[in-house]
């Protein structure tokens, strides 16, 4: 693990709030030492901070009673969703309560002719797509995990559609928040735009429960496409590919999906999931519209992808074979784990202009190499985005230290081409000194927001700023 930097605990206020909430929760306030653990952080390198007792509300009530309660003690809150976040969104530097919003899982209200819907927090993306599917809707936003849609918005994740349909922060309305006061404020309304006042919307997106937890969501649906056609492409290279992914993006082609896997994925995804593509570098795309729009941007995108050495393509609107196409590029982590048994997969992102994306990508693996680190790269790169999942033996110190400076490094470097330190995983405890490195002077602004929001720092305390 790498040694996460602890806060001081108000130890006494602690003990004081876990009475007060054991009386009033009963046993939905757990102090067992696997349950806390369980909401720290384990999905990465980042050494697990376990909170002092978690509570299971079932309102948004409830949630503002939790918080006021450890606002009065001057004890930390930490919202969990279902704990896939990367960056130690979730662990608890200081202690204190984290608030488990997973049994706040309804869907509230769908409004079909109006495109929108609003949702609990624990609902998972993955819920919320089934309950809509005999409504001819979808909500678009794929990470990857089944992570919750408050999870979602808090860390503004996007995924493999964001190139069509864009991230949590185009897809979401308004949002129901808890305040570090306990106050509960509503951040707008079901119109599809407004000029009334600051967007307090997108000041919580992406803001890592770090200034309220967010209790309701309310966010725009898609129609369900009346014909869907994938479609997979092998590469003599990297560049290669990548220079097919900007031709294509600058053609205008709408295209849902575009992820890139690189020649170890390829071989990982192979392996783990049965397939027996080509070992090189591949795109794999995803087309929505009419069945005629499909099936024209699939035969456009062939065409430019000739032009760059496109070689093996394949498109198919077979429900069937597009499931599996994209099932093993999901499963991804942990095809890629099987490439070195036994090793820790040590994931991050970095998301450049897709002008730089080929020559981000190419000395990403070249740093790789020169450090002799086993690094696949995976994609979504019709917007510029991509992660390495860097696999290493964690009792090794010399690896660890050469995986910290790659990650160091890759973060530097997206940042040298005008490009963020994260596109998606956010920054949590993990990326930190990047964002300073990023937006010099503006994580100032970003520190004043959050002392004049909440002066006592008890929400998700050592994240961000």
């Amino acid at each position: 693990m790498v040694e996460a930097t602890a806060l001081a605990r108000n130890a006494a206020g602690i003990e004081t709030v876990i009475s007060v909430l054991k009386q009033r929760f009963g046993d939905r306030l757990q102090t067992g030492a696997s349950v806390r653990e369980q909401h720290g952080h384990t999905t990465t390198w980042i050494e697990n901070q376990s909170p002092d007792a978690v509570v299971f509300p079932h309102s948004t009530e409830e949630v503002s009673e939790v918080v006021k309660i450890c606002a009065v003690h001057k004890v930390p809150v930490i919202p969990f969703g279902t704990g896939t976040s990367l960056e130690g969104h979730v662990n608890a530097p200081a202690g204190g309560i984290c608030i488990d919003l997973g049994h706040m899982n309804k869907v509230l209200a769908v409004h079909e002719g109006d495109l929108d819907c609003v949702v609990q927090p624990g609902v998972t993306r993955e819920e919320l797509n089934t309950y809509l599917r005999d409504k001819g809707l979808f909500f678009p936003i794929d990470p990857g995990a089944n992570a919750s849609l408050g999870g979602m918005a808090a860390t503004r994740a996007s995924g493999t559609n964001a190139v069509r349909y864009g991230t949590m922060k185009d897809n979401v309305l308004s949002l129901e928040a808890v305040m570090p006061d306990g106050r509960v404020i509503r951040t707008g309304h079901r119109a599809k735009k407004s000029s009334a006042g600051y967007d307090l919307t997108r000041l919580l997106i992406g803001a890592e429960g770090t200034l309220g937890v967010i209790t309701e969501l309310t966010l725009r649906l898609q129609g369900i496409p009346e014909a869907v056609s994938s479609a997979r492409c092998s590469f003599p290279s990297v560049d290669d590919a990548c220079q097919a992914v900007m031709a294509t993006i600058q053609f205008g082609i709408p295209v849902a999906r575009i992820e890139l896997l690189d020649t170890l994925s390829v071989q990982a995804a192979n392996a783990y999931s049965g397939l027996d593509l080509p070992e090189t570098p591949l795109l794999l795309l995803e087309f929505h519209g009419s069945e005629t729009g499909a099936a024209e941007q699939s035969e456009t995108f062939g065409e430019i992808a000739d032009e760059f050495g496109g070689s093996g393509f394949v498109a198919t609107a077979s429900t069937e074979e597009r499931s599996k196409l994209w099932q093993a590029r999901h499963d991804m982590y942990w095809a890629s784990l099987q490439l070195r048994p036994g090793a820790r997969g040590i994931s991050t992102d970095v998301c450049v202009p897709i002008s730089r994306l080929a020559e981000c990508v190419t000395q990403a693996q070249d740093k790789a190499a020169e450090l002799n680190l086993l690094a696949p790269v995976v994609g979504h790169v019709g917007d510029g985005n991509f992660h390495t999942l860097v696999l290493i033996d964690m009792g090794v110190p010399d690896e660890v230290a050469r995986a910290e400076e790659f990650v160091g490094w890759l973060n530097d470097t997206a940042i040298s081409m005008e490009g963020t330190c994260t596109g998606e995983h956010g920054i949590g405890q993990g990326k930190k000194p990047y964002l300073i490195r990023e937006l010099g002077a503006a994580t100032q602004y970003m520190a004043a927001i959050k002392t004049a929001l909440d002066p006592d720092n008890i929400m998700n305390p050592g994240k961000i700023v």
